[in-house]
Formats: C-alpha cells, structure tokens, sequence
C-alpha cells in the first residue's frame, strides 16, 4: 500500500507534529502545505496517496482546496484535520467529498488508524472519527 503523505496546515508546529507522528507510524510524508493554494500545487506534482487538510487556512481554506484537488482527481483521498469546535466545518468537508476527519488535539494510534482506513477504503465518516486525547498535539 502506498502510503505518501502531503500534509497541509497553516500552523508550522502542527505541520511539523503531524509530519513526525505519520513518520513514526512509517507514512513518507512527501510534501507540506501551509495554504489551500500551495495544496493544491503540491497534489499535483506530488500525487500523494493521501492529503491531511486543515479546514481554516488563509488564502484558500481546506473544504474549497478539497473541491478542486478532487475535481483534477475524483479519487484523491483526503483526510480533514480539524479544531474541536469545528463540527459543521467536517460535515461540509465530507459532504465535499474528504474521505474522514481527525479532530485536534490528535494520538498516533487514532491518526494512524483513521488513514489507514482512509487509505483501504474502509472510512466510515459518520462513525466519528472523534479524537480528543493526545500523545501530541
């Protein structure tokens, strides 16, 4: 299973977090994104096997930056990243077409499970993918 990653959050620490937990857990994350825009740029010369994409960003936000990667590749899998007050924002994410969602503050084992159910096929957005307790961020 090909398990590249482009991570995408405008925080550098959560980029940062995230990218040395998915490496741990033995993904390859093989880009970063700080933006909506730059994710975008990134899929496509990239053609990672999985996005993480934060849902408020400057520039363009995550929901919008899924649209159109998903537009240039309708079977781009996308994993949302988000705050914990940010309920509807998912919703709107999955129905965009994100694959799931993890929830800050985020663990290695919930974020590995997640995209590796992500990445079989096996994502059941509306089981929750709820993760509050952390190892991390």
């Amino acid at each position: 299973m090909n398990k590249t990653i482009l991570v995408v959050d405008d925080v550098a620490f959560v980029r940062n977090t995230l990218t040395e937990l998915l490496t741990e857990a033995g993904f390859e994350v093989i880009g970063q994104a700080e933006d909506g825009i730059q994710a975008i740029d990134l899929y496509r010369r990239l053609k990672p096997a999985l996005v993480t994409m934060d849902i408020v960003m400057p520039e363009l936000g995550g929901i919008e930056a899924t649209r159109q990667i998903l537009k240039h590749d309708p079977k781009a899998i996308i994993v949302m990243v988000s705050a914990m007050d940010q309920m509807s924002l998912i919703m709107e994410a999955i129905h965009a077409g994100a694959k799931d969602y993890i929830q800050k503050p985020f663990s290695l084992a919930d974020v590995t499970r997640v995209l590796n159910q992500a990445l079989t096929g096996k994502s059941s957005p509306q089981s929750g993918s709820q993760l509050n307790v952390g190892d991390a961020l």
